[in-house]
């Protein structure tokens, strides 16, 4: 047996290997166990089936000349509210990648049922409308073709929109085996190969100066799929490289630039390098997501202020905002993440995965509803506010249908014949290839540890790779009872490569600590840790609506509830000193201190807040100022 510390790589180490050295578990291959992340799971497949296909599919037929079977939904959704962003139809590209993914992370078959109706449905437009377009614009297909011929009086954004379409598509093929699914997808990647090919490469970048999600990363994944060069052309092509210079270059030219929109692209160069070999686009996305997690983050694993990048000095006039962390950008920074550590397992991924899973994916649903957050700012003494189930069909409740059935994508990763354990997450993964099963029973974080359990056809020779988070001074391996490792290098993987046998069972301490979090730009605003989760002071319920009222117009933040809510001062010193003074509450994950009159504060984890007032960051002597 042997057993060691790997540790995590320096964070400014460069690489240009594009080729993966591990794979990621597919979402069939695991299955979450009770705790919060399944019941998150639940409720969001609720929605999912709560929804009515037809309603979401009613613009494409109208624009291939079918008569719809339902009325249309409301918010992006509606014509003419929205008509000027052009954002109607990426609801039901989202909600089709949701449905695919909650079909192989649960295997209900009613999932795969909606897959299958609306790729038919999607199959149907496509025939009838006979180009291989599929839109859901009021104007239909002339809007995009006159966006494409550079029509000064065409607004919005319809390669954004069109990109939920694709990434619909893509997943419902990838998730569940739809080769109807793939047919589909495939002509209407030709008909964008055609439509464009006559753009020359100056109208091609200027046109991606407007929002167009992640079309890069579309075409490269039909490349790997099918091989065909055309799809090669389009990834670069679809490659921003207004954006894609300054970072290959190691250039931070982030300020003021919309986070969102340039996540997408982030994660697409990643993909063209992937699939190309292209270092340069690799070097530029590894450089993005270092400068974006280690200057530009919150503890929340969010980022950015009214939906934009901002002077990393300046984080002090923006951390209060009201409306920070948008939600999709959280979804699209886990996506790369997760990308990055196939490339290079470097527990630093791990960390800022699970960080920004709990604070930022986690925390954005509402327990009650299932409905979701667009921002979660941190404005003291504000309160989350959830989209309404059928109209509001924003960016954030799009990708909302997609996050809960993912929890299962980083759990687990391997090679050959090793695992990584990234997540400390009630479950179990099936490792096909080695015929083994391992079983993850934890409480955690309510309790500092986990437990694994190894089903296996016979004797097997494994490495096994456990995090030890950076958050953790030491942890403890014990095997069978017995204990193997004592690690001390946070931040790192302790690995135990032994002969395993069915029943085997490893036990991991992960001992955690409150700790304080200051803004890197803003030392004396700072916030307080559990581990990887974020606490927030808790300040009750008073002055917010009852009923229906609780959940309301999320894009609203700063205008609702505008009464100043009293935020107690944590009071003058080093933010470590004020973190030793938080003790334990009478429940599990519950905390009080004393204010700086004296009074009690209690603290809760932020993924359990909601339908109350809080606060997440504080100012050393003084409450924040409030900002809308």
């Amino acid at each position: 047996m042997a057993v060691g510390t790997t540790p995590s790589l320096a964070a400014d180490t460069g690489s240009t290997a594009t080729g993966s050295t591990l794979s990621g578990f597919e979402l069939r291959d695991v299955r979450l166990l009770d705790g919060p992340f399944l019941q998150a799971q639940r409720l969001s497949a609720a929605y999912l089936l709560s929804l009515d296909c037809d309603r979401l599919l009613h613009s494409f037929r109208v624009n291939a000349g079918l008569p719809p079977k339902a009325p249309i939904y409301g918010g992006w959704e509606s014509a003419p509210t929205w008509t000027d962003i052009h954002c109607q139809g990426h609801s039901l590209g989202h909600y089709l990648s949701g449905v695919a993914f909650m079909s192989a992370a649960t295997g209900d078959k009613r999932m795969r049922q909606r897959v299958d109706y609306i790729v038919a449905e999607l199959a149907a437009c496509q025939k009838a409308g006979d180009t291989g377009l599929l839109c859901a614009f009021p104007e239909g297909p002339g809007l995009v073709a006159a966006f494409i011929a550079d029509d000064s009086k065409v607004t919005g954004v319809p390669w954004y929109t069109l990109h939920k379409v694709y990434a619909g598509l893509r997943d419902a093929y990838q998730q569940t085996g739809s080769t109807q699914a793939r047919d589909v997808l495939i002509r209407f990647a030709d008909w964008a190969v055609v439509a464009t090919r006559s753009l020359s490469d100056e109208r091609f970048e200027t046109m991606l100066g407007v929002e167009h999600g992640g079309m890069n990363e579309i075409f490269a994944d039909l490349f790997a799929l099918t091989g065909n060069p055309d799809y090669r052309t389009m990834a670069t092509r679809f490659s921003h490289k207004a954006t894609l210079v300054p970072l290959e270059k190691a250039q931070d030219h982030l300020d003021g630039v919309h986070a969102n929109t340039t996540i997408p692209k982030i994660v697409g160069f990643q993909r063209v390098a992937e699939v190309t070999g292209a270092a340069d686009y690799h070097s530029a996305a590894e450089f993005f997501w270092r400068t974006v997690v280690q200057t530009r983050s919150y503890a929340t694993g969010g980022h950015g202020d009214a939906e934009h990048f901002y002077p990393v000095v300046d984080a002090a006039q923006h951390v209060f905002s009201a409306k920070g962390s948008e939600t999709c950008g959280i979804y699209n920074m886990l996506k790369l993440t997760r990308m990055l550590f196939l490339q290079r397992p470097d527990a630093a991924y791990a960390d800022f995965y699970e960080r920004a899973l709990y604070n930022g994916i986690l925390a954005s649903q509402d327990p009650k509803s299932g409905m979701v957050t667009y921002f979660q700012g941190a404005r003291p003494g504000y309160v989350k506010l959830y989209c309404t189930a059928v109209d509001s069909f924003w960016c954030c409740t799009g990708t909302g249908m997609e996050n809960h059935a993912k929890y299962g994508e980083a759990i687990y990763f391997h090679n050959d014949r090793a695992l990584w354990v990234n997540l400390f997450i009630p479950s179990a993964v099936t490792w096909r290839q080695q015929h083994a099963t391992l079983t993850q029973t934890t409480r955690f974080p309510e309790a500092p540890s986990t437990r694994l359990r190894w089903t296996l056809a016979r004797p097997t020779s494994l490495a096994l790779h456990l995090r030890h988070p950076a958050w953790a001074p030491a942890v403890e391996v014990r095997v069978n009872g017995e204990v193997v490792a004592h690690a001390d290098r946070p931040g790192s993987y302790v690995t135990v490569d032994r002969v395993w046998h069915s029943g085997d069972t490893i036990d991991l301490s992960l001992p955690m600590h409150v700790a304080a979090a200051p803004l890197p730009s803003a030392p004396d605003i700072f916030a307080l840790t559990y581990g990887p989760l974020v606490l927030a002071g808790a300040f009750g319920n008073a002055g917010i609506p009852a009923g229906s009222d609780l959940v309301v117009n999320e894009r609203k933040y700063g205008e609702y509830l505008n009464t100043p809510v009293p935020v107690p001062s944590l009071g003058d010193g080093d933010p470590e000193a004020i973190a030793r003074a938080v003790r334990p509450g009478a429940d599990p994950l519950t905390f009080t201190m004393p204010d700086a009159r004296g009074e009690p504060v209690e603290f809760k984890p932020y993924h359990q807040v909601a339908h109350e007032h809080y606060a997440t960051y504080w100012k050393i002597g003084d409450n924040a100022p409030a900002k809308a």
